[in-house]
């Protein structure tokens, strides 16, 4: 912990789901001193994963902010902090006294960063939603599926962490980046639908272009066309094919053993439901680590389709350290790498506000017998 290019950074994590932590954790990963404020009273655990990733590499303290003196010492703590990151519907920071005037009233160069779903404002602004209505509203869903399907929800990947956390993130950056000049924080309204539209900005000129028609599952990235697609091995599992570029298109045809095959344009869609049936006769006698193996060392552009446990022992992953064990949970190491200033081994999950007393002696400088006090007063846990 507090090794990497963000070291000295201090953060604030009022606890949220999803795209906040999210957040903190790619921040946390990369040296921020991370604290997270959880809560203080009985029953109100956001999450409760014990060995959830998204928990990792920062302190953790319980505090009741519906106290007076809860909320002040989240203020305090705000007072020596770089960011403070909130993830709740819009007005709820505001009604909890920790809202972007309550804590720039207190410190004015903080980055205040906040993540929703609709955004701070607009029609929809106070609404519930969640990963798949967001990913709906932007655009990006639609594209999602094969043809003549349901668009398919990506698990939650686009907008909580894609279009959201990862998006908040990069503002919360940006923001400190633009201190450094004017010396002031200011507010980060990150919208996981903002974001996940922003992930589709090459679909938009594709469309312009008049390379993408609109239809589902009928374009060139979209499963439509045979040689950008997964295929079913025969073992059951499965192999990606990306094989978009005419050489490499010339590869896969060497590896797949059907240069003396008279095989139609693979750019002519007229002939794609053919060549399709073709690349699924085919990849369908070998079992997926068969085809693997003729590929290799070759620019064929197909790979293995590997589950997230599966991927982790990958040579090429395993090489690049893309995984790492944290107290016996296999996970994904922090990123993008620097030459340096590393990230340091991920630190695991503490139990919901183990650091209570610690953080308020080292941070605020309170006395034993203080922090009993508030334990007492049921201001902190």
């Amino acid at each position: 912990m507090n090794a990497g290019p963000l070291s000295g950074l201090k953060v604030i994590e009022l606890a949220g789901l999803a795209p906040a932590p999210f957040a903190c954790t790619i921040l946390a990963d990369l040296g921020a001193d991370v604290i997270r404020v959880d809560r203080a009273t009985p029953g109100e655990d956001v999450l409760g994963m014990p060995y959830d990733p998204l928990l990792r590499s920062r302190r953790t303290i319980g505090v009741n902010t519906k106290t007076a003196e809860g909320v002040e010492l989240v203020l305090k703590l705000a007072e020596r902090a770089d960011v403070l990151v909130e993830g709740f519907r819009p007005g709820v920071a505001e009604r909890m006294g920790l809202g972007p005037q309550q804590v720039h009233a207190r410190n004015p160069r903080l980055v205040y960063g906040r993540i929703t779903g609709w955004g701070q404002d607009g029609p929809l602004a106070p609404r519930a939603g969640h990963d798949i209505n967001y990913l709906g509203l932007s655009g990006a869903l639609h594209a999602i599926g094969r043809a003549g399907q349901r668009p398919l929800p990506p698990v939650n990947f686009l907008a909580d962490f894609g279009g959201g956390g990862l998006f908040l993130a990069m503002g919360v950056l940006a923001a400190l980046y633009e201190r450094t000049s004017s010396g002031q924080g200011q507010v980060v309204d990150a919208s996981m639908v903002d974001g996940a539209a922003l992930l589709t900005a090459q679909l938009h000129g594709l469309r312009a272009s008049g390379l993408w028609d609109g239809q589902r599952g009928e374009n060139m990235l979209d499963t439509g066309a045979p040689f950008y697609d997964t295929y079913e091995t025969a073992d059951g599992k499965y192999v990606a094919v990306g094989a978009l570029e005419m050489r490499f298109w010339a590869a896969l045809v060497r590896v797949l053993g059907l240069e003396g095959e008279e095989l139609p344009n693979h750019l002519d869609k007229r002939e794609w439901p053919r060549l399709r049936e073709k690349l699924t006769e085919t990849i369908g006698k070998y079992t997926r680590d068969e085809l693997v193996a003729m590929a290799e060392g070759t620019d064929a552009c197909l790979t293995p389709v590997l589950s997230p446990w599966e991927a982790a022992s990958h040579p090429h992953n395993e090489a690049r350290g893309t995984f790492v064990e944290v107290d016996g949970v296999v996970q994904p190491a922090p990123g993008p790498k620097f030459d340096r200033t590393p990230a340091a081994a991920p630190g695991a999950p503490h139990q919901k506000g183990a650091d209570t007393a610690a953080v308020l002696s080292e941070e605020l400088g309170l006395a034993d017998g203080e922090i009993e006090r508030l334990r007492d007063a049921g201001a902190v846990n």
